[in-house]
C-alpha cells in the first residue's frame, strides 16, 4: 500500500492518505475519470501485468484498485 501510495502522491500529484483510500472514489478530493485511466496505465507499467479495466471501472474505492492490482 506504501508503494501505491507513493504512486498516486508522487507520479499523479494527488496528496492521499491510506485512510483516503477507504473513500468511496466520488468522495476523493480532486479525482475524476482521468486520474483512474492513468492510475491503470500507471499501474500496468509498474508492475508489468494488466489490470482488467471492466474490474477497476467497478471498484468503488482506490484499496479496491489496489486489490485489483495486487492481485492481478
Amino acid at each position: 500500500m506504501d508503494d501505491f501510495l507513493a504512486l498516486l502522491r508522487e507520479d499523479m500529484g494527488i496528496p492521499l492518505t491510506a485512510e483516503d483510500t477507504g473513500l468511496p472514489l466520488d468522495q476523493v478530493a480532486g479525482w475524476d475519470s482521468l486520474h483512474l485511466l492513468s492510475l491503470l496505465t500507471l499501474l500496468e507499467r509498474r508492475t508489468g501485468r494488466s489490470v482488467p479495466l471492466a474490474d477497476v471501472l467497478e471498484a468503488e474505492t482506490l484499496k479496491d484498485i489496489y486489490r485489483l492490482a495486487v492481485e492481478a
